[in-house]
């Protein structure tokens, strides 16, 4: 079963009763309030779903009754809930439009098919009504993926769930293969694969509310992708319903027989088809894991450490690399009090050893057999105490390896004190790392500054590489910021257009995992380049001659 969607938050991140990692008596908000200069931190509450009036569902009575006949009437669903929680996803464009109560992007209704053949008819119906149709999972998109668009002005929306399709069809523990159904969601997925002694190891961090489906159509990272690969890695096969009807994508191991279409469904977000079905290729549980911190005495030392054994070939699950920003701001944040004489002790002895300017924390985690899983570790080790580290042990792993679903809930607290919080991601080469950080560091720190609310306020702006390569790596950028309350919207379209414009003029992907959906839309053409770019229009209009399916998304 799909979870209760009405457990879940419709305007934020999470369980609706899920506690509150900043409740307003914590002390930090003293500590961010003076972080951020600002004189005060407002009181800014989401609008209440009762007081919101929803559109009036533009699909006619006698197209309800014909998808109630094929997904069932209590799998069709037009209340004010299913509507406003399946009208856009989680990124904090969004929620500023949900938690102001502007829900014009709703979908008319929401159908849950239960299998494969349902989901076909659903969406040649949808083609056949000319109504928009948009792929929907667990919602977590954090560009703009799923929002409810019409395919012009007033047009119907229908939004396909597909969170109760969720069946592991088969493993195959010879060809370490699982063909599963696209809607279930992460914990079900490995817990019913670790029943079998297996995994996918896709951990990303959305893992406990997003879908299989919607890791491919993102084209998604885990964090532990160095060891088990990205989306596009671990695809085997997809099954799709189409317009024009089932499409299976080739399963054998490797093929010559032209171009891998794999490649076209990873990062095709809806818009040819929704993805029912696929086979994913499994690992054994590993029998060790070992996750541990080290100090870098500033940021290019450590992309230098993380570049080395990446080269070295060493087997690594994860080598995760905050900057000077992101170390000081998470230390600082964690920690239960601002000072004390174990904190007093650290600062000197880390000024003792020079890591007191700009140190950077590093996070490498291990996973495997455990002679592998010792060897590994040795090295990496050593690779980094030759670049200067210092070795901090298994502690900061451990903090880290058990709270690294959590960071996103701390988004609704703070979005209810007036503040915004927005990341982006990209990807370059390795010599090209230390530019690319610079220049979208400044422009987003640039644009932040150039839309403050108050006088002396600022915004704090943080990265680290999260996913690396043996030619580049990742970045990801957090950054967090006074909002500008009577022009919300504007302001993060100037910061967003800022840093998108960096990215691209300095070399780097406009997305490595998060995906393109709306957001990243204006700036794929440039990316791909002109051919490129009709290739996948050309793709686009065979598959959706109507142009049903997502409507708006990647091509724009």
């Amino acid at each position: 079963m799909t979870i209760d969607r009405t457990t879940l938050r419709w305007n934020g991140w999470g369980p609706v009763k899920q506690e509150n990692p900043l409740p307003s008596d914590s002390p930090k908000w003293d500590w961010i309030q003076e972080s951020l200069g600002l004189s005060r931190l407002p009181s800014t509450p989401a609008v209440p779903l009762p007081s919101i009036r929803l559109p009036t569902c533009r699909i006619s009575e006698s197209v309800l009754e014909k998808l109630r006949g094929i997904v069932g009437a209590n799998q069709l669903r037009t209340d004010d809930y299913e509507r406003a929680f399946h009208a856009r996803g989680k990124s904090y464009h969004d929620l500023l439009y949900v938690r102001a109560g502007k829900l014009d992007m709703a979908p008319d209704a929401v159908a849950y098919p239960r299998s494969a053949d349902e989901a076909l008819a659903v969406v040649k119906l949808c083609a056949e009504e000319d109504i928009a149709l948009v792929p929907f999972g667990g919602g977590s998109s954090v560009v703009g993926g799923v929002n409810a668009m019409a395919r012009s002005l007033g047009g119907a929306v229908l939004t396909l769930d597909t969170t109760l399709m969720t069946r592991i069809i088969q493993i195959d523990k010879m060809s370490m293969t699982a063909r599963i159904e696209a809607g279930i969601y992460g914990p079900q997925l490995e817990e019913q694969l670790q029943a079998h002694g297996v995994t996918l190891g896709h951990y990303p961090q959305s893992f406990p509310l997003s879908t299989l489906g919607g890791w491919i159509a993102a084209r998604g990272a885990g964090q532990q992708s160095n060891r088990y690969g990205k989306a596009e890695k671990w695809l085997v096969s997809a099954k799709l319903a189409t317009p024009r009807g089932f499409w299976t994508t080739e399963a054998t191991p490797a093929s010559a027989a032209g171009p891998n279409l794999n490649q076209l469904v990873a990062g095709s977000e809806g818009i040819l088809g929704v993805i029912v079905e696929a086979t994913v290729k499994i690992h054994e549980l590993p029998e060790r894991k070992d996750y541990r911190g080290y100090l870098f005495k500033n940021f290019a030392a450590g992309v230098d450490a993380a570049r080395r054994i990446n080269h070295a070939e060493i087997p690594v699950a994860m080598v995760r690399l905050s900057d000077a920003p992101e170390t000081y701001f998470f230390q600082t944040f964690s920690s239960s009090s601002s000072g004390g004489l174990k904190s007093k002790l650290q600062a000197a002895y880390l000024k003792m050893k020079g890591f007191n300017e700009t140190p950077c924390l590093m996070l490498i985690g291990h996973e495997g057999p455990k002679e592998t899983v010792i060897w590994a570790q040795e090295q990496t080790e050593a690779i980094c105490k030759r670049q200067g580290a210092l070795a901090l042990g298994t502690g900061p792993g451990k903090r880290w390896y058990h709270g690294r679903f959590d960071s996103p809930a701390i988004r609704d607290p703070m979005m209810d004190r007036g503040l915004g919080v927005d990341t982006l991601e990209t990807s370059t080469r390795w010599s090209n790392i230390a530019n690319l950080h610079e220049k979208v560091s400044a422009a987003i720190a640039g644009a932040m500054a150039a839309h403050m609310p108050e006088q002396h306020a600022r915004g704090i702006v943080m990265g680290h590489v999260s996913h690396s390569y043996p030619d580049g790596a990742s970045l990801y950028f957090t950054f967090i910021f006074p909002r500008q309350l009577d022009r919300e919207v504007e302001q993060w379209q100037a910061i967003k257009r800022a840093a998108s414009d960096a990215i691209i003029m300095n070399g780097g992907t406009i997305s490595h995992h998060h995906g393109v959906g709306l957001d990243h839309a204006p700036w794929l053409a440039e990316e791909k380049g002109e051919i490129g770019f009709a290739l996948l229009k050309a793709a686009k209009r065979e598959m959706d001659p109507k142009g049903v399916m997502n409507p708006g998304k990647l091509l724009g």
